[in-house]
C-alpha cells in the first residue's frame, strides 16, 4: 500500500486495485484500520480505533486534503 502521509503515528495510504470505489484512503496505526471517503471526508468503516482517534484522523485528513486526495 503506497503511503501518502504519516502523521502522529497514523499511516495513511491507498490500494491501487480498488477502481470501483469512490476516492478514499486507508488509515493504519497499532493494529487499527479505518477507511475514509475523501469527498467529503467521512468514515466508511473502522476496525479498532476509538472515537477520539477517528475524530483526530478526520481532522488530519481535512487539514492535509491536498496531500491525500
Amino acid at each position: 500500500m503506497p503511503t501518502v502521509l504519516r502523521v502522529r503515528g497514523f499511516r495513511i495510504g491507498f490500494y491501487s486495485s480498488e477502481p470501483d470505489e469512490p476516492a478514499h484512503v486507508h488509515v493504519h496505526k497499532a493494529g487499527g484500520e479505518a477507511n475514509f471517503w475523501l469527498g467529503p471526508v467521512q468514515l466508511s468503516w473502522n476496525k479498532g480505533f476509538r472515537e477520539s482517534e477517528l475524530r483526530d484522523i478526520a481532522w488530519i485528513l481535512g487539514a492535509n486534503k491536498s496531500q491525500v486526495g
